[in-house]
């Protein structure tokens, strides 16, 4: 392809991509194929010769579109977002089209210095001191991983990287009940095991309670255990359960435990300074994470990652080959002694266009009308015969159930209402359970969706529910 080509086939793709764009809501949101729909279409071997771009183009319009779930509908409403705003799009283009592999300062320094910008812009945006400095990690399990590291190497005085974990005393973490899996996985990772994960009892509000966080602490003192590091919920995913930041964290540091706070969703809404009471006493913390890819608008793969003190990461994580090595600068950062992968892609650069495009005003804006909407949608719900509301909104997340009266297998009941809902096509809705019963999530963060969207939304709940009894 010469450099003629490519320019046409860039202007037909960004044609197909806004007339997408445009068009999106009129599409069921979830794909409607059935599993081996799509693989059936595609060649069972590679091709021997070239196919041409149009035949290429062609297939791709004919075949992905109907397998793809439709993220960027204003009617997705199942997991948290994963928003890709405009700007930020044409800045993906951008960094791809000049492919540059963003390792070291010396492979591109723009995009180091950019990611150094980007998180100071995002630092100060959330509100948070500026004794934190961070990196742009690939998503939150990544950077949680990070964190887990740090929490193992500091408990064994950096002895883990070098001579292993064979021998060594157990280590200990401790995480809420309402934690994500991806600290179970990071758990498994760091090879510390899943049943060294410690989870600590929550209140009625589904906190972790920092009095049963101290007695487990002990506990495991008293069995010559290690305890190694807590790892915070602010914003779960399941239900949305927030510890108490400052609790956590003053008992965290009575036992020199590394804490690290898992925002991955909430902390988006710290922008809104009226938001940040759930997050009370973040300053405390020694790491944090949250992903500009979820709800301000940032493209995957965007998350960023908070430490107080840079340097217990890199001697982490840090190895210095030679022939990765920068001479003759001084002051540098290289991103990739920061987090596990060694290559990076210039992820700064949908930051900078997303930031400057909307403004913290604009992107404020959005998120307190997802909070307000999805208030209404719970609201509306709640008034609705035969349904109610599970779990309160905690900004744009809430759970609610269908339960008429007459029926004896409610579980059954919601888990046909979300599938109903799902086949319709007008959202798409996600179960979960809480307290031994299936739930069905609600979660408003589209990055263009209106109030509208959330009576149409309201109008097929029930009608769907309607139908089932």
């Amino acid at each position: 392809m010469d450099n003629q080509e490519f320019k046409y086939w860039l202007e037909k793709a960004a044609a197909w991509s806004a007339q997408y764009r445009e068009t999106i809501a009129e599409q069921p949101v979830r794909s409607q194929v059935n599993p081996g729909d799509i693989s059936q279409q595609l060649a069972p071997s590679p091709p021997e010769s070239a196919h041409s771009m149009t035949d290429i183009f062609n297939d791709f319009k004919d075949i992905i579109p109907a397998g793809m779930t439709h993220w960027q509908h204003p009617r997705f409403f199942a997991y948290f977002p994963s928003n890709a705003a405009p700007p930020a799009v044409v800045a993906e283009l951008l960094a791809t089209a000049m492919g540059a592999q963003c390792m070291l300062w010396q492979t591109s320094p723009s995009a180091t210095e950019l990611e150094v910008k980007m998180i100071d812009w995002l630092r100060q945006a959330v509100g948070l001191p500026d004794t934190f400095q961070g990196v742009l990690q690939d998503t939150a399990s990544s950077a949680t991983l990070c964190a887990v590291l740090t929490m193992r190497e500091l408990a064994l005085n950096f002895d883990g990287n070098a001579s292993g974990l064979f021998g060594q005393p157990t280590l200990r973490v401790y995480a809420s009940e309402h934690t994500h899996s991806s600290i179970d996985k990071a758990m498994w990772i760091a090879g510390l095991g899943q049943a060294n994960l410690v989870k600590v009892a929550s209140d009625t509000q589904f906190a972790m309670q920092p009095d049963k966080l101290e007695e487990a602490i002990i506990s495991d003192l008293d069995q010559g255990h290690v305890p190694a590091g807590v790892v915070i919920c602010v914003g779960g995913t399941s239900i949305g359960a927030t510890d108490h930041v400052r609790d956590i964290c003053t008992v965290a540091q009575r036992y020199n435990l590394y804490t690290h706070v898992d925002a991955a969703w909430a902390g988006s809404a710290m922008i809104c300074p009226e938001y940040r009471y759930l997050w009370a006493g973040i300053e405390l913390a020694d790491s944090m994470v949250f992903n500009p890819h979820k709800w301000l608008g940032a493209p995957m793969e965007c998350s960023a990652h908070f430490v107080k003190e840079p340097a217990k990461l890199v001697k982490t994580l840090a190895i210095q080959p030679e022939y990765l090595k920068t001479y003759g600068q001084d002051g540098i950062i290289n991103f990739s002694e920061w987090g596990i992968q060694l290559g990076r892609r210039f992820r700064a650069l949908k930051l900078w266009f997303l930031i400057r495009a909307y403004g913290l005003e604009g992107l404020r804006e959005r998120i307190r009308n997802h909070v307000t909407w999805s208030e209404l949608m719970a609201a509306k719900l709640n008034a609705e015969p035969d349904f109610e509301v599970v779990t309160a909104p905690v900004l744009s997340l809430f759970t609610f159930r269908y339960a008429p009266a007459n029926n004896n297998d409610l579980d059954a009941l919601n888990l046909a209402l979300v599938n109903a809902i799902n086949d319709g096509g007008i959202l798409y809705l996600t179960q979960s359970t809480h307290a031994g019963k299936l739930v069905i999530r609600f979660q408003a963060g589209h990055f263009d969706m209106q109030e509208s969207d959330i009576q149409l939304a309201f109008e097929a709940i029930v009608d769907c529910a309607k139908k089932l009894v």
